[in-house]
């Protein structure tokens, strides 16, 4: 275990907690967006009970293994040990073994691409990242690195504890299948047919639209979205900054030491207490590599909400698409109903082809007018209901998102502010102990 690394599991599974309670707390507030899930039965019903309260999580551990992918070639991969417990054998006393099954950070990949299809108006949790970013030149960036492992273990443990604690996410089927199938699982979650809906949202997404009413929330919320990660980007930058000038502080303190170690050998009088200030020189230069893979932690925390940024964002973009969406389908029921009335009344209000052709050939027979006008009541009759279709899933999304996002808020507010604190208490730690060392040099130096 890195240091770290030991705490950095408790402390998630009480922000995940943390976030339960209040779910709990507020679930009234939040049942218009659990009614959009019963649409699609995903859900496991229990109402007022997330998946944390009745199961225990963890990722265990990471082990590297080899094999052959898809197209035959050898490849090496890590995969995670997903360890999960009731809670009731845990309440009654007893202790059993936990049920454990290994999974690729491909199928982390895969459950929350499901999520993001399925519920489209919930902010949801992303993953760590897959390769290192942000890092200072001393740390490894490669994905393969036992600690840059660990510390992604400790992330993907974070994320299932994140959707097993949200009200809505942590009752669906697949995640339960997630983490207690070992075999059969991808299949399952393929039959949902999510990733034809995954494929139609991505090219929507990607669309050029623009929106005449969007809605001034989610509009700000974008924009937070867009603060959020820029901001958090300039802190991991200048972090990464202060990390590379901090390594060259504490390495300094190594020549120190090696220059009185090498002084004492000559020096009769002075050679104890200058060999004594080596050595505290030399543990203190020793002590950075810990202290700064314990920091990188604390950038994790805030690498989580620089990804989140993405997620909010996809939510507001969401809404942007259903909203266009409906003042598209409006807008061709206006014209259907235009074209109906010129078409009663013989006037034409607009310039048209049709118009144009009218005036030079004459008027259409009876017969064509009220085949045609039999067709526009049709169509008519399908725009307006497709208009009633969009309006209902433009207001149930903003209706679910907006509760989701309330939530996310919150949860953002208590996360960051908690992270940032405990990072500028490390950082007063460790003044105190290159204040504590100086001192001891200082005692060394006066009984020489």
């Amino acid at each position: 275990m890195r240091p770290g690394s030991s705490t950095t599991s408790g402390e998630e599974k009480r922000m995940a907690e943390d976030g339960k309670e209040e779910s709990v707390a507020t679930g009234d507030s939040n049942q218009p967006a659990a009614d959009l899930t019963n649409k699609n039965n995903s859900t496991m019903v229990e109402d007022g009970s997330t998946l944390l309260r009745r199961m225990e999580i963890s990722v265990a551990e990471a082990e590297k293994r080899s094999g052959k992918n898809s197209v035959n070639m050898q490849e090496t991969f890590t995969v995670y040990l997903i360890e999960t417990r009731a809670m009731d054998a845990i309440a009654e006393g007893r202790n059993p073994a936990p049920d454990s099954l290994w999974r690729r950070y491909s199928e982390f990949e895969l459950l929350r691409n499901y999520l993001l299809v399925t519920y489209p108006f919930i902010v949801v949790p992303p993953l760590p990242e897959k390769r290192a970013e942000f890092v200072w030149h001393k740390l490894s960036a490669d994905n393969m690195d036992p600690d840059f492992v660990e510390r992604r273990r400790v992330g993907l443990e974070n994320f299932l504890l994140r959707v097993a604690s949200h009200p809505i996410l942590s009752n669906d089927k697949i995640l339960y299948h997630f983490l207690t199938e070992e075999h059969g699982w991808k299949e399952v979650v393929f039959e949902t047919g999510f990733q034809a809906k995954a494929d139609s949202r991505l090219r929507a997404l990607s669309a050029t639209f623009r929106v005449r009413n969007p809605d001034k929330r989610f509009m700000e919320m974008k924009h937070h979205s867009d603060e959020l990660q820029s901001h958090t980007s300039q802190l991991l930058r200048a972090r990464a900054r202060v990390a590379d000038r901090l390594y060259g502080v504490y390495k300094v303190h190594g020549n120190y030491g090696r220059v009185f170690s090498e002084w004492s050998a000559i020096e009769r009088e002075m050679g104890d207490g200058l060999q004594s200030a080596g050595h505290h020189m030399d543990a203190y230069a020793a002590s950075i590599d810990d202290i700064l893979e314990e920091e990188e932690h604390y950038a994790d925390q805030l690498k989580e909400y620089l990804f989140y940024a993405e997620a909010l964002r996809a939510v507001c973009r969401k809404h942007e698409l259903t909203q266009f969406e409906l003042e598209m389908a409006s807008q061709d029921l206006i014209s259907k109903k235009q074209q109906r009335e010129e078409l009663a009344t013989g006037i034409v209000r607009t310039f048209s082809f049709k118009g144009m052709t009218n005036k030079l050939f004459g008027q259409e027979a009876p017969e064509q007018r009220e085949a045609r006008l039999k067709l526009l009541e049709e169509m008519i009759a399908e725009g307006e209901e497709t208009v009633k279709e969009k309006t209902a899933e433009c207001e149930e999304h903003v209706e679910g998102a907006w509760v989701d996002m309330q939530r996310f808020k919150e949860q953002k507010d208590k996360d960051l502010r908690e992270a940032l604190i405990n990072y500028a208490v490390m950082q007063i730690s460790m003044c105190k102990k290159g204040i504590q060392m100086w001192s001891n040099a200082k005692e060394c130096f006066l009984k020489m």
